[in-house]
């Protein structure tokens, strides 16, 4: 497969040390740990240029779950002072740009950054990235007047058209201030939208 076909997924981030014996607690950005984190899966490493891992891999011999938590257990790194050197590092794999995320509603990074983001079938701006938070992802999208974070949800972003090139957000009145104030002669978009739900 040619570099041309593949893309690069951050999947995890090592936060801090887990016992004596090298293993480090994971904090996750994939919804299929179980097909991501198997033993002997290799990851890229993304760590300041000063780090002794700049440049290197890290090969996973385990991931154990302790209290609900993923704990990675990598080949090389045998006690807590190879494991504090990991810290913060994050994980990044090859990804098959073919190929579709297994779960239904699921979309890789790539697939999304660059698609229009329209509201009420008005184009409102591009798709600039994904941020993830503890408590949701936000789609961030540029728009002439700037960068607007939306709660990547369902009530909030409805429709996800790949092939169309076209994501669809119904946010609150507000969100997008200059298409609210378009909308002074009419009914708002609160009047029209309002929900006790969002």
């Amino acid at each position: 497969m040619s570099t041309e076909d593949t893309t690069q997924l951050r999947v995890g981030r090592l936060t801090k040390p887990h016992g004596l014996k090298g293993a480090l607690k994971l904090e996750l950005f994939t919804d299929t740990p179980e097909t991501r984190f198997v033993p002997g899966a290799e990851f890229t490493l993304q760590v300041p240029e000063t780090s002794e891992w700049h440049g290197k891999t890290l090969t996973l011999a385990e991931l154990r779950w302790y209290n609900g938590h993923p704990v990675g257990f990598f080949e090389g790194v045998l006690d807590r002072t190879g494991a504090e050197s990991l810290v913060k590092a994050i994980l990044w794999v090859d990804q098959d740009l073919t190929e579709l995320p297994d779960e239904d509603d699921a979309w890789y990074h790539h697939q999304l950054i660059g698609l229009r983001v329209e509201r009420d079938g008005v184009p409102v701006g591009t798709v600039a990235r994904i941020d993830h938070l503890p408590a949701q992802d936000l789609l961030a999208v540029a728009t002439p007047s700037g960068e607007v974070l939306v709660p990547f949800v369902s009530v909030l972003v409805p429709s996800v058209d790949i092939e169309a090139g076209v994501v669809v957000v119904t946010p609150p009145a507000g969100l997008f201030e200059e298409l609210v104030d378009a909308d002074t002669d009419g009914p708002t978009d609160g009047d029209a939208n309002t929900t006790d739900e969002v």
